[in-house]
């Protein structure tokens, strides 16, 4: 039984239109312990001009530590999200990632299968998920980092989907990062499915959906970046730290996404009272 603790995923600056140390000092400001920055590939003009929060991993990682270790903070891990059935986009990509995480001390590496291909098959899409996976798991193995598969997409959107592409590759680098909002939106049960991913949980996406969100949506979608405050919708937080409390062997975070500050405070001032 490991220990629970809450982060903030840095998406919740989306709508400030703010630089990614404004995140960060912000995320320490409202009082969280931990922080899950977004990172890019190459260059953009919204980040680069100071409007939007994910960094390059163009520039040096230390940008992120340095940040986080001034703001009192702990990173949870990077997300790095990106279409794993695309090597030619997400597998340099990803393998930069988990370099960048383990140059700055970062253990958990976030991904997920991505939107396919339009004219690939599944049975296509599966060996190219495959490759993209396993060499990421080369890179991540030697290094002691975490690779979360988060159910988001198109194949990750049920049980038995998530954990067919995480025994494509047969690699001890390779955990869930399971997303609370994702699972519901998929019209799925979300405290059986987080039960029987809790033994290979590495991350947890703290994310909560309205009830007015799940009504327009649910059974409808795959997933949903931002969620509203965890405690203001339809997951029953309670069931879900007792489930990883009972059932996780491992230390876990739990980085809220929400769409802004506010949402953010909220969300921790309700998770705090139950972890």
């Amino acid at each position: 039984m490991g220990k629970i603790s809450v982060g903030l995923n840095t998406e919740f600056s989306r709508s400030s239109d703010k630089p990614f140390e404004w995140a960060v000092e912000k995320t320490a400001e409202i009082g969280f312990e931990y922080v899950e920055p977004m990172i890019h590939f190459g260059r953009e003009l919204m980040s680069e001009a100071g409007y939007f929060h994910t960094v390059s991993m163009f520039d040096d990682p230390y940008r992120i530590k340095e940040a986080c270790d001034k703001a009192g903070l702990k990173i949870s891990g990077l997300q790095a999200h990106g279409p794993l059935g695309r090597p030619e986009v997400h597998g340099e990509y990803l393998k930069l990632a988990i370099r960048v995480a383990a140059e700055i001390g970062v253990r958990v590496v976030n991904t997920d299968e991505g939107v396919k291909a339009k004219w690939t098959t599944e049975e296509e899409d599966m060996v190219l998920i495959k490759y993209t996976l396993r060499e990421a798991a080369f890179v991540a193995e030697r290094r002691g980092v975490k690779i979360g598969l988060e159910d988001h997409a198109q194949y990750s959107k049920t049980p038995d989907g998530l954990d067919k592409l995480y025994n494509l590759v047969d690699s001890p680098a390779i955990g869930i990062n399971f997303d609370t909002g994702n699972a519901y939106l998929a019209g799925q049960d979300v405290y059986p499915w987080l039960e029987r991913v809790a033994d290979r949980l590495v991350h947890l996406h703290a994310k909560d959906i309205s009830v007015e969100h799940s009504d327009a949506e649910r059974g409808k979608v795959t997933g949903t970046p931002v969620g509203c405050a965890c405690g203001d919708g339809v997951i029953d937080w309670a069931k879900v730290v007792g489930i990883v409390k009972d059932k996780c062997p491992r230390d876990i975070v739990f980085s809220v996404e929400c769409g802004t500050p506010e949402q953010a405070a909220r969300s921790l001032e309700h998770l705090k009272k139950l972890v």
